[in-house]
């Protein structure tokens, strides 16, 4: 049934604009580009990993936990700022007294909002002048003890409080009382207010505090180094900065280089830079005019923008190099090459739009960010490489046959008498000799690569964002003024899991809502924590935990009265009150205990948090799994959260998001696909052919990243979806020049050597150029995009190579097997007959 539609009325009008008129396309299209540049720097930009938890409703949960417990608690925002400080022993007198000194300078302070500190030190001055409360006099008490004072102030400081050990380093020997490291915390009150987001902000209002903390740090000699979120922020939007100054002109310099040998004409050449700075242009100037913030996950979508447009530079100019070569004029050979581009560039278009816009299903929103602008950057695209370089062609063209300036390197890629020329009709002679036996090897193989690549794990931790700790050495060749600032936060965090207990584990949280007055409620908590699961720290067969228990507990031991009062209502003596709660809880808030209790009570007695030490090499899907089994265990109301179950959940909605919009893409390609086909030339089955390509790059993709170990994170989550929108921008253009070309030709496989001669020509230019365009992404700062630039890069080539081995054999047996008056399948077997 014949279902073609009249399109080209349309395709007519444009033509004549192009080849009539290119002067005024010219001016309009500047206009535009004006329009598009007032928005350029107006979004702002957001990095970190906690944009890509904001949406997940686990973190929802967590925030709306965070905003009720600390309405109660607290009444101010507050942040801390760690003070690493390293030695040959940090307990000597030397260096106790430059902690102080950094604190008491950074209290001082008033830019700094200090609302309090602690230390070791502070701790030992106060152990050898019990008197001594503020940082002056316990400098002075310091000051005037002796080395054995101090030795023996650290040891029974270390006793009365046991927890200090965990400020100190591993190698801490109280004997002797020395240790290597210790931190100390200053914590700000903070007037902005900080984020309840799980993960690491690219911004924060400590930012200022702790760069101007480490001056002041550094002023009391010795080695101390100021460490936070403020700190972790800074780097977030340095790695931005530093990673696009290294890929951008890497990449301007092989897609140059590349667009040289493709293009061979120094005028065509500018007129495709042109186009492409146009299309960067109209997409960075949406955003701005959107208000879309700049993140890492966009800093994609430039090289794909490129992808896409050196693709449709290419063609454009290598059809109408086809038409000249053959005696055409300038305005003849550019009619007939867009009467053709113009609805492949549309097929094309289309499908890569629903590619990148399947995106906008997932929960995470940078990745409907992501999808919504490479979309619009695809239209754009289109609409300056369809339209924009044609026109500018023509006129630059005409002119210098008027001017009598000189064409260069005129010929197409892939001319028949060329290397390439003879390379390229590979998957042709496959479909001569065995097109039906190849296509059953290809389709039992590819379910055997994407059953092995459906094992791809999903993750996503604040590493995947963070530089290097140590730059790699290949960035010594690059310029001085591109090579990236040497980085802290990976060597600051190595050096704290390596040197500390609490480096050595992660914490995660139970949060439980209901009456702490009620006689159980304590033993209830803390029975939770009785025979831990295997991810959680264990101490004496029980959970290590931080909670309103252990803060009794820890005030009893240094409160003779408290603890009198404790073991007064303790049933069973195992220091855990039982009776007259409130009592106790009115006690303990009226001690100095106060504020350390409502880190972890509600002032109202109706809601508490319990903390519990967990492995750190334990996955995240292990310690959510075992905190939701301790969280059953409370009698009361209790909800597992916390950063790591938070950062599991956008791991779980990470590979949710990549199947769905996998499923989408490929749904939506299939019926667009089906239904342009159908429409334009009157084979809906094209569309189906058209996607067999697309299948095998899809699975080899998915079986490249287990292979690689390279999981699912927010960047490689979307490479599905770009590996079909991206893979038919390959398959698309064979698939309706072979149909052109087929319409006019009694034999298949002559339709198919000028297809794969002509487009498969402009192809290779393409798919080289946009390779190395995008692979370039492996020498950004954080691993995080070069495992995309390497999996988008490989897609590229996997769709090139499935297009042009894979196509020509299914397209002759769709020409068989669809046998109507089109495809001539009695031509097919006579030639072949006559090849055998």
């Amino acid at each position: 049934m014949d279902i073609q539609i009249e399109y080209q009325r349309y395709i007519d009008a444009v033509d004549e604009w192009i080849v009539t008129r290119p002067k005024t396309v010219l001016l309009v299209f500047l206009l535009l580009s004006a329009g598009f540049l007032l928005g350029l720097g107006g979004s702002g930009t957001s990095s970190g990993t906690s944009q890509f938890t904001e949406d997940v409703p686990a973190q929802e949960a967590l925030k709306s936990v965070n905003e009720d417990f600390e309405r109660v608690t607290f009444e101010a925002d507050t942040g801390t700022t760690q003070l690493i400080q390293s030695g040959t022993n940090v307990l000597s007198k030397p260096e106790l007294l430059r902690m102080l000194r950094a604190q008491h300078r950074l209290r001082t302070n008033p830019d700094l909002e200090v609302a309090g500190t602690t230390s070791v030190a502070r701790a030992v001055a106060r152990t050898v002048d019990p008197s001594a409360e503020t940082l002056p006099r316990e400098i002075d008490a310091i000051e005037q003890a002796t080395p054995a004072e101090i030795d023996t102030a650290v040891e029974t400081a270390v006793e009365r409080t046991p927890g200090l050990t965990a400020s100190l380093s591993t190698d801490f020997n109280a004997e002797s009382a020395s240790a290597a490291s210790t931190i100390g915390i200053v914590t700000h009150s903070l007037s902005t207010e900080t984020s309840n987001s799980a993960g690491a902000s690219g911004s924060s209002p400590l930012t200022e505090i702790q760069q101007h903390a480490s001056f002041i740090a550094s002023s009391v000699g010795g080695d101390i180094t100021v460490f936070g979120s403020g700190i972790l922020a800074a780097e977030f939007g340095d790695v931005i900065s530093d990673s696009l100054a290294l890929v951008v002109p890497a990449a301007v310099v092989l897609i140059l280089f590349f667009l040289i040998v493709a293009y061979r004409d120094p005028i065509d050449l500018l007129i495709g830079i042109v186009s492409l700075a146009m299309a960067i242009l109209w997409t960075f100037g949406f955003m701005g005019l959107a208000g879309i913030a700049f993140s890492q996950m966009l800093i994609a979508v430039p090289p794909l923008l490129l992808a896409v447009g050196i693709d449709f530079g290419i063609h454009a100019i290598n059809r109408y190099r086809e038409e000249r070569v053959l005696g055409g004029g300038v305005r003849e050979s550019m009619r007939t090459a867009t009467d053709q581009l113009l609805v492949a560039f549309t097929i094309v278009t289309g499908t890569t739009v629903i590619g990148f816009a399947a995106n906008a299903s997932s929960q995470l929103g940078p990745i409907r960010d992501f999808g919504l602008v490479a979309a619009v950057g695809i239209v754009f695209t289109f609409l300056i490489f369809g339209i924009f370089l044609p026109a500018a062609k023509v006129y630059a063209d005409t002119l210098r046959e008027r001017v009598g300036v000189p064409e260069f390197g005129s010929q197409p890629l892939g001319a028949e008498d060329s290397v390439l020329g003879r390379i390229l009709p590979a998957g042709i002679h496959i479909g001569r000799v065995a097109p039906k036996a190849f296509l059953i090897v290809l389709v039992v193989s590819t379910a055997w690569v994407g059953s092995y690549g459906a094992g791809v794990d999903s993750r996503f931790t604040q590493d995947d964002f963070l530089p290097p700790e140590h730059n790699p050495q290949y960035l010594e060749y690059f310029p001085a003024q591109l090579q990236p600032r040497e980085y802290t936060v990976t060597g600051t965090t190595n050096y704290l899991e390596e040197t500390f207990e609490t480096g050595e584990e992660d914490v995660t949280t139970v949060y439980v809502e209901g009456s702490l007055t009620d006689g159980s409620a304590l033993e209830s908590m803390w029975g939770a924590g009785a025979g831990p699961p295997d991810s959680f720290v264990a101490d004496d067969g029980h959970a290590r935990e931080t909670s309103i228990v252990s803060v009794i507990r820890s005030h009893a031991r240094r409160d003779p009265e408290f603890a009198a009062l404790v073991a007064r209502n303790d049933r069973n003596a195992n220091g855990i009150p039982d009776d007259n709660l409130k009592t106790v809880y009115s006690e303990l808030l009226s001690s100095s205990a106060r504020d350390r209790a409502l880190n972890y009570m509600t002032a109202d007695y109706t809601a508490a948090r319990v903390e519990y030490a967990v492995e750190s090499d334990a996955s995240q899907a292990a310690v959510t799994a075992d905190t939701r089994t301790v969280a059953d265990r409370f009698r009361m109301s209790a909800t597992a959260t916390g950063g790591v179950v938070v950062l599991k959940a956008v791991s779980d909605v990470i590979a949710e998001s990549a199947f769905v919009s996998l499923v989408l893409a490929l749904l939506g390609s299939a019926v667009f696909l089906v239904a342009i086909y159908g429409l334009l030339e009157g084979n809906p089955s094209l569309g189906i052919v058209n996607l067999l390509p697309i299948a095998v790059t899809v699975a080899a993709i998915a079986a490249t990243m287990r292979f690689l170990n390279v999981p699912f994170n927010v960047m490689t989550g979307t490479i599905l979806s770009i590996g079909i929108g991206l893979g038919i921008d390959y398959s698309a253009h064979l698939v309706h020049r072979f149909a052109e070309e087929y319409d006019a030709s009694t034999d298949v496989f002559d339709a198919l050597t000028r297809t794969v001669r002509g487009t498969g020509g402009a192809l290779t230019g393409s798919m080289l150029t946009t390779v190395t365009g995008i692979g370039v992404l492996v020498i950004a700062i954080t691993p995080i995009l070069g495992q995309f630039g390497l999996l988008t890069g490989a897609a590229i080539l996997y769709s090139y190579l499935a297009s042009l081995i894979v196509l020509p054999p299914a397209l002759v047996v769709w020409a068989r097997v669809v046998g109507d008056s089109d495809a001539h399948p009695s031509s097919v077997s006579d030639h072949m007959t006559q090849s055998s």
